[in-house]
């Protein structure tokens, strides 16, 4: 099955966010190019790399929003990933361009999700969509409540 369109327009003020044609839903944007390394023996990015990219857009939608998970993690909190899903539809090569797309979706009392989309960047494929749901614990890996920046980026994140 095809995904959904994924058309995007640049929003005013910059080029980190962008904002879907298709059903008006804004996005954090961020590129990488793959690596000789991601590639498996049929030359194409190996699957279980495709979780690398999702963790650099989401690292990147954190910092450009001035809440790095290194201070979040300081402060006393950890949101190891509870659960994932991926769904391919095209591959990557070594050398490619890619757009990472990152938004935040759920949020719950103690559970956070990200969704992704990774298009080839010159071609504008969508590669894959996915999730990651995240539960907040403290350092002992006890589930506490978000914390405040966490809070903050889920309400400032451009609607």
């Amino acid at each position: 099955m095809l995904p959904k369109p994924f058309r995007i327009e640049a929003l005013s003020g910059g080029t980190q966010y962008v904002r879907n044609k298709t059903d008006g839903l804004i996005w954090h944007s961020c590129k990488n190019r793959t690596l000789y390394a991601d590639t498996d023996r049929s030359q194409v990015v190996y699957h279980g790399n495709y979780l690398r990219y999702f963790e650099f857009g989401r690292a990147s939608l954190m910092r450009d929003t001035a809440y790095p998970y290194l201070e979040i993690e300081e402060s006393g909190y950890l949101y190891p990933i509870i659960e994932i899903g991926i769904k391919y539809y095209s591959h990557l090569y070594y050398d490619d361009p890619m757009c990472i797309y990152t938004q935040p979706s759920e949020l719950e009392r103690v559970r956070i999700r990200f969704e992704y989309v990774i298009t080839h960047e010159e071609t504008n494929d969508i590669v894959c969509t996915g999730f990651t749901r995240h539960c907040a614990t403290n350092p002992s890996g006890i589930p506490v409540e978000i914390d405040a920046k966490t809070l903050c980026l889920w309400k400032n994140f451009p609607k």
